[in-house]
């Protein structure tokens, strides 16, 4: 099996992270990009390595990944010299875990809820109870910092940062001085500030071929 990470990948996506995890992690990657404008996202040969038509996958050897948080714990595993994964024995490893799944689970539902003005369902069958207690819950691990671990830069830190940014951006998380001092500091690193500006240039040239097709 290839040592190499193929990830296929738009820009100003979730895959946008997974990025910045690689980079973050030294690893060796080649970028598969597609052009949501253009639908190579839903071409026959795509929707046959993901079927959603979504970004990240991330594909090594014969192994195939999707899904943002197995992909984090995937690579974050693959290379742990980096030291940005608790190893099973460690009492950290059951946290790292906990506020990954939280976020797929809790936030980003919640988030979705927000956006689209839904009411939020009965607190008996909702996945993650009130938004309020979303984020509260979130303000308050973060409130012990510098990372959502504690002292520890882990994996689940691009995440998380990369998910309150996003959030604050566009007005749905509320901006908590908890998250931005968090994502402020995150974001003063190098790789995600590399990462950001060649997205920003990605997503121009993406945005001129979809104007020369037509489409946008």
């Amino acid at each position: 099996m290839t040592d190499q990470v193929e990830l296929f990948y738009a820009p100003q996506t979730r895959a946008t992270g997974v990025r910045v995890l690689l980079e973050e992690l030294g690893a060796p990657y080649k970028l598969n990009v597609l052009n949501f404008k253009l639908g190579e996202n839903r071409q026959p040969d795509y929707l046959k390595i993901n079927p959603s038509g979504k970004v990240p996958v991330v594909r090594r050897g014969d192994a195939i990944i999707t899904e943002q948080v197995a992909i984090y714990l995937y690579l974050a595993d693959l290379f742990p010299e980096r030291g940005l994964t608790p190893s099973l024995n460690e009492p950290l490893r059951g946290p790292y875990l906990r506020w990954f799944v939280y976020m797929a689970s809790c936030f980003e539902p919640a988030l979705v809820d927000k956006a689209l003005n839904r009411d939020e369902p009965p607190h008996s069958m909702s996945p993650y109870g009130t938004f309020d207690t979303v984020m509260e819950t979130m303000r308050v691990r973060l409130a012990t910092g510098p990372y959502v671990l504690g002292e520890r830069m882990t994996a689940v830190d691009i995440m998380w940062a990369m998910g309150l940014r996003w959030g604050m951006m566009f007005g749905i998380v509320p901006e908590l001085e908890e998250f931005k001092t968090f994502t402020d500091s995150y974001f003063q690193r190098d790789a995600p500030r590399k990462v950001l500006e060649e997205d920003q240039s990605m997503a121009a040239e993406q945005e001129d071929a979809a104007v020369l097709a037509g489409i946008a």
